[in-house]
């Protein structure tokens, strides 16, 4: 509510006042699509946010010093925001100017914009490989992992969780294209920065680190190492599951797809599914896939 009212007093003043109230009013849209993406409102946030990305465009070509990074965090915002929606040929254009715009910026302030460069990077690659284009996808990726390793050595606490998401993106990337052996090494790190945060947060890391331990199990079964791949899905299965029971509709999808994948390749082995892994998780799965 004040997130939307603010939107509606800015653009009364900026009404009067164009040259001293659009910048508010463009920050205000982009506070409210803030609001409404964090509430699950993408299809909502989105015209505030081609809005706020309209009205930074316009100040950054009369002052790109000053609105240039305002409108490289409109684009990747758009770009996320249309990818979630499922329109995800509209978002590469947005991602792709997001990078080019905090290379630019990183390129003159490195300690300031690197971050935000290495984010824009890893959420390009992801859209590249949804889109199937992960070929493309691969360079992004690589690149989002050099700089966060560079930033988590300057500052670990801040930087090793976006380390371990981009070793993650990357290790999925590189199994997708078929290249598990290459894939094994960044699954494995991203296992144990998660491994290591999951201690020290468990409810925030550890739905990451089961994510983590289902990539090095693609890898590994994909290196023909399907028992050490096994044992990698059960922990995922144990990992998740309490965050399952708590919040199903969250994790349905890595959990239903998890629990066949471990069955499939217990079968494939001759091998007893674990005694009671998935009992807890299977019933909600069926309920929720409306089987029930």
């Amino acid at each position: 509510a004040p997130a939307q009212e603010a939107v509606e007093l800015y653009r009364a003043l900026a009404r009067q006042n164009p040259d001293a109230f659009e910048p508010d009013l463009a920050m205000s849209l982009n506070t409210l699509a803030n609001r409404l993406s964090a509430l699950g409102q993408q299809s909502e946030a989105l015209a505030p946010a081609q809005e706020a990305v309209e009205l930074y465009r316009a100040l950054a070509q009369e002052n790109p010093d000053a609105f240039q990074p305002y409108l490289a965090g409109a684009l990747d915002n758009l770009a996320n925001w249309l990818s979630d929606l499922g329109r995800r040929s509209e978002a590469l254009a947005p991602a792709q100017e997001a990078v080019e715009l905090y290379r630019a910026l990183a390129g003159q302030n490195p300690d300031a914009f690197q971050p935000y460069l290495a984010r824009a990077l890893n959420n390009l690659a992801a859209l590249l490989s949804k889109l199937g284009r992960r070929s493309e996808a691969l360079a992004p990726a690589q690149e989002a992992v050099e700089l966060y390793r560079a930033l988590a050595r300057q500052n670990p606490d801040a930087f090793e969780p976006d380390l371990a998401m981009s070793l993650n993106t990357l290790a999925v990337l590189l199994s997708d294209l078929g290249r598990q052996s290459e894939a094994l090494a960044p699954a494995q790190e991203a296992v144990e920065l998660y491994r290591a945060l999951a201690r020290q947060n468990p409810d925030a890391f550890q739905p990451y680190l089961a994510r983590a331990l289902v990539a090095v199990g693609q890898a590994l079964e994909g290196n023909d190492r399907g028992r050490e791949a096994l044992v990698s899905f059960a922990e995922a299965v144990r990992i998740l599951t309490p965050h399952f029971q708590a919040l199903p509709d969250a994790h349905l999808a890595v959990m239903g797809w998890l629990a066949k994948e471990y069955e499939r390749l217990a079968r494939a082995l001759n091998q007893t599914p674990e005694a009671g892994l998935l009992e807890p998780v299977v019933e909600i799965i069926q309920r929720l896939n409306g089987h029930v």
